[in-house]
């Protein structure tokens, strides 16, 4: 996995928008969608910041060569522990997906919670 998909899919998972990521990294929304494209090379300092805000090593940011690497996502108090690790087996790649589609899942459950509730905004405010 490139690194600028490790950050796309780290931000995904934070449930943060590209702007949320520019502002932390005090950068235009437009230069952050650039890192995220892997149009722009990240320097040391860039990948450390990146680090700090994911709470993850800096060299879990950096492309590797082996297929095998693994997002794993711990869920608790804190939001959401992420790691990287490699496996050389497809049983890390269908966790991966696992954890993915359960991100989804929970996407679209909470968008669904919010078209309810505008639904009933919308009853009370024509009453």
């Amino acid at each position: 996995m490139e690194t600028h998909e490790k950050i796309r899919l780290m931000r995904e998972l934070h449930k943060w928008s590209q702007e949320d990521m520019a502002e932390k990294l005090e950068m235009s929304a437009g230069g952050y969608a650039k890192i995220e494209r892997g149009e722009t090379q990240l320097n040391i300092p860039r990948l450390e910041q990146l680090a700090a805000i994911f709470k993850v090593d800096m060299w879990d940011l950096l492309k590797s060569n082996n297929s095998g690497l693994v997002l794993q996502i711990n869920e608790g108090d804190s939001g959401g522990d992420i790691a990287l690790y490699a496996s050389g087996d497809m049983n890390g790649r269908l966790e991966l997906l696992k954890q993915e589609l359960k991100h989804c899942r929970e996407m679209l459950a909470q968008k669904e919670r919010e078209i309810e509730l505008l639904r009933q905004l919308v009853d009370t405010v024509g009453k």
